[in-house]
């Protein structure tokens, strides 16, 4: 596996990045900014990101897209279209992003549209049925991986800004080693994500669906850590309504308990 990004992916990361620049919310007031969120609506399907499995994109291109969207809190559909999608190209039918609404706890909407056991998917060969699924825990992993970045980002803007005795608590090595850690743990997760993302079109079923569920678990655990730390660094503004920590960790939350995976599940030992 080569983990170095070709330049075309290289592209569609910044592109996915821009467009969660730009259009994503700054703030927790801007989740009703309807002006907004129809703008980037229209951004998302003009581009064709609900689209890229049945234009050929791989699994590796389909996770840059969606941690890029949960690093800027992309609240649009974006992982039930895109499941819908490649379900459809398998079966060989007309893709329709229309699905029911996956209700939870995420106030950005990212698991709209999700549905963990569609009907299609019995129509399916096995072999097919658990390619789409290791599709499906990739996504949500990618999402996970995105959030984590995210809170992390934010974390450390404020450790640079908010001043107590003095100095600037970034500059305080308790809270500096709490982010140092949390960015280890965010490393760790693009790393397994990055690579249950290759194996979905890369190696053979069976261990490509292993590799998913091993990054399900690592990224699950590491991500809502990182958001943890998030929370804490911001103190007793972290807790708050207003603040947009508690919004990646709602995200964190949902994407986790979509297709959960349990260590009992794995053929091979992790701690």
């Amino acid at each position: 596996m080569d983990v170095r990004l070709t330049s075309e992916q290289q592209q569609l990361r910044e592109a996915a990045a821009k467009l969660a620049d730009d259009l994503g919310p700054g703030s927790v007031a801007d989740l009703d900014d309807e002006s907004r969120v129809t703008r980037l609506e229209k951004a998302v399907d003009a581009i064709g990101f609900r689209t890229l499995r049945s234009d050929g994109a791989s699994g590796v291109e389909v996770a840059i897209v969606a941690e890029e969207f949960a690093r800027g809190l992309v609240d649009a559909p974006f992982l039930g279209p895109l499941l819908s999608d490649d379900l459809n190209r398998r079966l060989g039918h007309e893709s329709d992003s229309a699905a029911e609404v996956f209700e939870s706890v995420d106030l950005t909407g990212s698991l709209a549209g999700v549905v963990e056991s569609p009907t299609g998917l019995s129509d399916l060969s096995e072999e097919d049925a658990d390619r789409w699924r290791a599709l499906a825990l990739t996504v949500t992993c990618a999402d996970l991986v995105g959030a984590a970045r995210g809170t992390h980002a934010l974390a450390c803007e404020y450790a640079k800004v908010r001043e107590q005795y003095g100095a600037t608590i970034g500059s305080y090595q308790a809270v500096g080693h709490l982010l140092a850690e949390a960015l280890a743990l965010i490393e760790g997760s693009i790393s397994v994500s990055r690579h249950a993302a290759w194996a979905v079109d890369e190696l053979p079923v069976a261990e490509a669906l292993e590799a998913a569920r091993v990054a399900k678990i690592y990224c699950a655990r590491a991500a809502l850590t990182v958001c943890e730390t998030s929370i804490q660094v911001h103190g007793g503004i972290g807790n708050t309504w207003e603040c947009l920590a508690h919004v990646y960790l709602r995200r964190v939350l949902a994407a986790t308990e979509t297709w959960p995976v349990k260590l009992e599940e794995l053929t091979i030992g992790l701690s």
